[in-house]
C-alpha cells in the first residue's frame, strides 16, 4: 500500500463534493502534470490511502481522507473540445493523460492546515511542507500518513494539544 496527497481547490470540487458524489466516490481527472501522471499512471493502485488537499483555500489545508478504487485509465476530458482539461494533442488514439478513482473515507472534523502541519516535527520532510511544492498529486511517507491522522484526530505528543 502506498500514500499519496492530491491537491484541489474547493471551487472547483470540495471533500463536501465528494461527500455528496454518487458512492462518495469520483474520477480524478483533469491532472496536466507529467509527473503528477506518471505517478497515478505507474504507481497508485486500487487500496492506496489518500491526504484529501484543499488548495487556495482559506486556509489551504488537509480536509479529509480517500481511497483509490480504480487504478489508472485513459482521461477522456483530455479530448473533449470545451472541456477546461482539453489537450489538443490527446486523442483515444493517444490519451496522454490518465486519471484514477477514489472514495471519500473520512472528512476531518477540522481542517488541518498548512501553518498547523508546519508545526509538526513528524512532517518536516513531507513533500507538501517543502517550498515552491506545486504538484498537485504528491507522494506521502506512512509515517507522514500516520501523523495527519493523529492530528485530525487531536491525538497529543506530535505537535499540536487537543485544544488547538
Amino acid at each position: 500500500m502506498k500514500y499519496w496527497l492530491l491537491k484541489t481547490e474547493p471551487e472547483s470540487f470540495s471533500i463536501q463534493d465528494l461527500a455528496a458524489a454518487p458512492n462518495r466516490t469520483t474520477c480524478w481527472d483533469g491532472v496536466r502534470n507529467y509527473q503528477a501522471r506518471n505517478f497515478m499512471r505507474d504507481e497508485m493502485q486500487v487500496g492506496d490511502r489518500v491526504l484529501f488537499y484543499h488548495s487556495n483555500a482559506n486556509p489551504p489545508a488537509i480536509a479529509g481522507t480517500a481511497i483509490v478504487v480504480r487504478e489508472a485509465c485513459p482521461d477522456p476530458t483530455a479530448w473533449k473540445r470545451g472541456d477546461a482539461h482539453f489537450d489538443p494533442k490527446a486523442s483515444p488514439d493517444n490519451p496522454i493523460w490518465q486519471m484514477v478513482d477514489i472514495q471519500l473515507d473520512e472528512i476531518f472534523p477540522a481542517p488541518l492546515s498548512l501553518d498547523a502541519l508546519r508545526k509538526v516535527p513528524a512532517l518536516k520532510g513531507m513533500e507538501l511542507l517543502r517550498r515552491g511544492s506545486r504538484l498537485s498529486v504528491q507522494p506521502v511517507k506512512k509515517s507522514e500518513f500516520d501523523a495527519v491522522l493523529k492530528l485530525a484526530k487531536g491525538d497529543e505528543g506530535i505537535g499540536r494539544p487537543k485544544s488547538c
